[in-house]
């Protein structure tokens, strides 16, 4: 575990290290072009490379802090691989959110106890690399947007951290639907189910 927390750490230095970079190339790029479009009138081009520093610094500042903002409007799930507990910091819209790798694709599910099925989207579906045009919509399901038709599958390989299964049912829903439901199929693989302290927690 501290050996995965020293890897991230690692990554997350590098890539501010690089947006770092690249702001820098891109201040140097705009400073000599209004230097030089601008060599007669000195005083303008000084209040105007005023004006580009405080932008430089808010964008840097934007990139230093980026992580901890989107970790605030879209919290991530941990992964405590020694007890096999994933826990869901449940997000700003009331909702939980779990990524799980289907055929080592990311796809995005809303956490869903009242669903019966793991659901795809036709897009995420596609991503993964189910057949569309083989589907048969042979079910019927019940949704915020009323009755849907719904197709059978099986997906070759679901992981969840470093809980990896093999040949997981699930269904494509041919309505509109915003974002993949996990359903009960899949959450009552685990041993426990809880909610607590504003977050989900699946025990294995």
């Amino acid at each position: 575990m501290t050996g995965e927390r020293q890897g991230n750490l690692t990554a997350m230095t590098g890539d501010q290290l690089a947006t770092l970079i690249y702001l820098g190339l891109f201040a140097t790029v705009i400073g000599g072009y209004f230097l030089v479009a601008n060599r007669h009138q000195m005083g303008k081009v000084a209040q105007q490379a005023a004006i580009w520093v405080f932008i430089f610094l808010g964008a840097i500042v934007a990139a230093g802090l980026w992580s901890d903002i989107r970790s605030t409007v879209a919290p991530r799930q941990s992964v405590m691989m020694d007890g096999a507990v994933i826990e869901v910091p449940r997000a700003p819209d009331g909702h939980y959110y779990l990524t799980l790798e289907i055929n080592q694709t990311p796809v995005n599910f809303v956490v869903d106890t009242g669903a019966t099925e793991m659901v795809l989207t036709l897009a995420d579906a596609r991503r993964v690399g189910v057949d569309l045009e083989r589907l048969v919509f042979s079910g019927r399901a019940m949704t915020a947007n009323g009755m849907v038709d719904t197709a059978p599958v099986r997906l070759t390989e679901v992981a969840l951290g470093g809980i990896v299964e093999a040949n997981v049912p699930a269904v494509v829903n041919s309505g509109v639907m915003q974002e993949s439901l996990l359903g009960m199929s899949y959450l009552s693989r685990f041993e426990r189910i809880e909610i607590t302290s504003g977050q989900l927690v699946l025990t294995r």
